[in-house]
C-alpha cells in the first residue's frame, strides 16, 4: 500500500517512491543507525531531511509521527498485513527492518543476543556517550564542578571496555554482523571524531574497538549511509 495521504507528514514531506519506506532523519549517530540499515538490506526508501536548525522536529506535521520530537522516525507502506505502519525509536526501527527482512538479526539464540547488545547501545554507549559529548565538546564544557564530566567519562571507559573484551576473537560484536553493530558503531565514530574524545576515554589503549570500528567505517553502505538524509 503506497497510499499515505491519512499521515499529516507526508504533505510536509511527500512520498516520492511509490511503495518506499519513508525515512525522516538526520546524520547523527542515531539517524544514521537507519540509513545504514536500509542501504545494507537493500530496501527502497525515501529519506527526507527533518532540519534541527528549522525546528522541524517541533513541527506539527512531524510531531504527529513522533510525539516525542526525536529522529529517525520511518512510514513503512508495506506494513505487517499489507497497512502502513508508523513507527519511531532507532533501535525499534532496527528491529522491525531485520525482521522484516530476515537479515542483520539471526534466528533463534542469535537473535536475542543481538537484540541484547543492541539494547546495551540503547540504554547505555548512547545515553553515556552523548553525555561525554555535552560536557567535554559543548555547552557542559564550561560548568566549573568536574564531577558530572568525570563520571561520564568513567562510565564511558567502563562502557569501551565492555566492548573492547566482548570483540575479543571476533570481528562483529555477536560474531556475524548485525543490528547490533549498526547501533554501537556509529556512536564509536562519534566519540572519537566529532566528540574528539578520544584522549579523554582511553581510546588507543583498546585493544579491538578502534579495528572494530575501522572494519565498520570500510563497508560500502555505511559509507553510504552516514551521509543519509543529505543536508544538502
Amino acid at each position: 500500500m503506497s497510499d499515505l495521504t491519512a499521515f499529516p507528514i507526508s504533505a510536509r514531506w511527500p512520498l516520492r517512491t511509490k511503495g518506499a519506506i519513508q525515512l525522516y532523519s538526520l546524520p547523527t549517530p542515531n539517524g544514521v543507525k537507519v540509513s545504514i540499515a536500509l542501504e545494507e538490506l537493500g530496501l527502497p526508501y525515501d529519506a527526507h531531511l527533518v532540519d534541527f536548525s528549522r525546528d522541524d522536529q517541533m513541527s506539527p506535521a512531524f510531531l504527529s509521527l513522533n510525539p516525542n520530537n526525536k529522529i529517525p522516525a520511518i512510514i513503512d507502506p508495506d506494513g505487517p498485513g499489507g497497512a502502513p505502519l508508523p513507527l519511531f525509536e532507532s533501535g525499534a526501527i532496527l528491529i522491525y527492518l531485520a525482521d522484516k527482512t530476515g537479515k542483520l538479526i539471526g534466528t533463534g539464540a542469535e537473535k536475542y543476543h543481538t537484540i541484547q547488545w543492541l539494547m546495551f547501545q540503547m540504554g547505555g554507549i548512547g545515553p553515556m556517550f552523548g553525555q561525554v559529548g555535552f560536557f567535554h565538546n559543548f555547552a557542559g564544557k564550561d560548568i566549573e564542578d568536574p564531577r558530572p564530566k568525570a563520571h561520564y567519562v568513567a562510565e564511558t571507559k567502563r562502557l569501551l571496555g565492555v566492548l573492547d573484551r566482548q570483540l575479543q576473537g571476533h570481528d562483529w560484536v555477536t560474531g556475524n554482523y548485525s543490528i547490533a553493530d549498526i547501533a554501537i558503531a556509529p556512536w564509536l565514530r562519534t566519540l572519537r571524531d566529532f566528540y574528539k574524545a578520544g584522549d579523554l576515554v582511553g581510546w588507543d589503549d583498546l585493544k579491538n574497538v578502534p579495528a572494530y570500528l575501522d572494519r565498520f567505517l570500510a563497508r560500502p553502505a555505511v559509507q553510504r549511509g552516514l551521509v543519509i538524509p543529505s543536508r544538502g
